[in-house]
């Protein structure tokens, strides 16, 4: 577990600190009599209340007995931090951005991927010992020093600031391809307002003569090893166009329907963001909730379709000997990370809107245990259709549950939902919940950003944050062209695979050792041993990556290393810059305006009465 070793009193004393400025004070201070100001020649300031301001010390002005008048100058450095308008808007933000589609599509598959309900009992585990430790910690930190991922580090051990920088690089990857992913969901939605769902057919321009359209209820059609279902040839091929691109060396034309999805997705982000957490706090009472109404009625819903029994025990079956493998204890520490969302600069930015004494301890455990309780009812709401579907097509659950990813959501599901009754409704209702889950990751991960963009630079960005974020909105959507091409599901499943996970398990790595080791705190030592496995895994065996039929060649693999690497490197880099650029031994350069060395804490004495 993870605890700062601050007294209350200082606790206290550092809210002030950083609240209302310096208080610049000498002990030795007399008052001129009459002048109003301190012997060091600043005038006095009268105290606005009881937090503002400090004037006169005493009951009795003067004469034998009386106390001595301590005069302290006030200077407020930086403006006032914006803060939460409510306790509820941080804890919706922070559960809008750790409740986000892989808690619909990745824990279902991994879990019944690795043992069922047996995978239950190391996902706790890994919960209990890494995830929610982490989770605190940031939340921790960011409340305290009240600083974004980069400026944070100045307070913390300067010579890891290159891990804000990283972080950040990490953030824009993820923009780039996280996106698109909700320009298909728009795209789905709009093409549900008809009364027969396009992919339910095969008789459209996009459909091939593989196309076939089998349940159980089809007693004239055969499903063979072509077969395709209308589901997935309006995904590949009218959605995505994949089949115009025959591999990342030749992605192809962009596709203008997806540009113009993806263009109203970041202008929907740009003005949900770019007040603040003023705005952005009111968006996810709607985007933050609406999901689990949908996931409530889509859960009522499967539990009463014949089969949905079939798809339970599939998802739930314990197998207790796949706990004997190491990949199961991997696959359950990767999904707790990537679920919660350590490391990705988001829970520093959120946590430095709230006011310094918070509780921030009871927010990790409430925040931490929605999301996981959402990604267990999650997989309640996905197999219960996989049941249905198996019991159609007269099928193994396994068999129809062999695909992950987004394909889960846009081919088994979508199909799913138009063999439903009132097929419309559940669509419309499916695809809004997915783009609402998306734009909370999406606020989230930019406003980190943000946040540590306009505290590192604060006379430049602080009165333009309007006009820089319109720049980031717009580098993102520049950035994502690439992945809007006719092969750029391609791309977004390089970005997945290569550009964020290794690199952000490598960074909170860095991060838990800076901090317990130069912080002085106190961190669950096992999680050292479980990161460097997981790293050191990544690297000696690379993942055999495969999209639909193309498998990307060894020369993708060197290019994902090159992406992972690009943002990791601002760690060293900044090593070097800090080491070059400081004067002093490396251990003064590498503490240098460190907690330890910079907390300089205002007291205020107040003198006997003279007798």
């Amino acid at each position: 577990m993870f605890r700062l070793k601050a007294t209350p009193r200082n606790l206290e004393k550092a809210e002030e600190s950083q609240e209302n400025g310096r208080l610049v004070a000498e002990k030795s201070q007399k008052v001129n009599p009459g002048t109003g100001q301190v012997s060091n020649g600043y005038p006095s300031t009268s105290p606005q209340s009881p937090r503002e301001g400090t004037g006169a010390v005493g009951d009795r002005p003067g004469g034998p007995g009386g106390f001595r008048t301590l005069v302290v100058q006030q200077t407020s450095l930086d403006p006032p931090r914006e803060t939460w308008s409510k306790k509820m808007d941080f804890l919706l933000s922070v559960i809008g951005y750790a409740v986000d589609l892989g808690n619909v599509w990745r824990f279902p598959y991994i879990c019944y991927q690795n043992g069922g309900g047996a995978f239950l009992l190391p996902y706790l585990l890994m919960a209990v010992f890494g995830g929610v430790p982490l989770f605190y910690m940031e939340l921790a930190l960011g409340q305290f020093h009240r600083s974004g991922c980069i400026s944070i580090w100045k307070h913390i051990c300067p010579i890891f600031k290159g891990i804000g920088f990283a972080i950040c690089i990490i953030a824009l990857y993820i923009a780039f391809y996280y996106n698109t992913i909700m320009a298909w969901a728009l795209y789905y939605l709009l093409s549900s307002f008809r009364s027969t769902l396009p992919w339910t057919t095969c008789t459209n321009a996009w459909n091939t003569a593989n196309c076939t359209h089998y349940l159980s209820t089809d007693l004239n059609v055969s499903w063979t090893n072509t077969s395709i279902s209308p589901a997935e040839e309006f995904y590949t091929r009218q959605v995505l166009q994949v089949h115009l691109s025959p591999g990342l060396h030749q992605l192809g034309a962009v596709s203008w329907q997806l540009a113009l999805c993806l263009l109203f997705i970041f202008t929907v982000v740009y003005f949900s963001i770019w007040k603040g957490v003023k705005t952005s706090g009111k968006v996810v009472w709607v985007t933050a909730t609406f999901p689990y109404l949908v996931l409530l009625i889509l859960l009522v819903r499967g539990a009463t379709l014949p089969g949905a029994w079939r798809g339970v025990v599939f998802y739930l079956q314990p197998d207790w000997e796949k706990l004997l493998s190491t990949t199961v204890w991997i696959d359950a520490a990767a999904q707790i990370f990537f679920s919660l969302g350590p490391g990705f600069g988001v829970l520093l930015a959120f946590a430095s809107y709230n006011p310094f004494h918070n509780n921030c301890y009871k927010d990790a455990l409430v925040t931490s245990s929605v999301n996981c309780l959402t990604s267990f009812v999650s997989g309640f709401v996905i197999f219960t259709v996989l049941g249905y579907m198996a019991e159609m097509r007269q099928q193994g659950v396994e068999t129809v549950a062999k695909d992950a990813g987004p394909s889960l959501l846009f081919i088994i599901y979508a199909e799913a939902i138009a063999n439903m009754p009132a097929a419309t409704f559940f669509a419309i209702i499916f695809f809004l919940m997915i783009i609402m889950l998306g734009l909370d990751s999406t606020f989230a991960g930019l406003e980190g950003v943000i946040t540590a963009m306009l505290d590192e630079f604060p006379h430049l960005l602080a009165r333009r944050r309007e006009w820089f974020v319109l720049g980031l909105v717009c580098v993102c959507y520049l950035g994502a062209l690439s992945t809007l091409t006719y092969g750029g599901a391609f791309v977004v499943k390089l970005f997945e695979e290569y550009a964020t996970g290794p690199a952000v398990i490598t960074v909170v790595f860095l991060e838990v050792i800076a901090v317990s080791w130069f912080y002085e705190c106190a961190c669950d030592m096992t999680f050292f041993s479980r990161e460097l496995f997981i790293i050191g895994s990544f690297l000696a065996f690379p993942p055999e990556v495969r999209l639909f039929d193309y498998v990307y060649p060894f020369w993708t693999t060197v290019l994902g290393y090159c992406i992972g690497v690009s943002s990791f490197i601002c760690v060293p880099s900044y090593m070097v810059y800090h080491l070059l650029t400081t004067k002093g031994t490396f251990k003064q350069v590498s503490q240098s305006q460190s907690w330890r060395q910079q907390r300089v804490i205002p007291s205020v004495t107040v003198h006997k009465p003279r007798m």
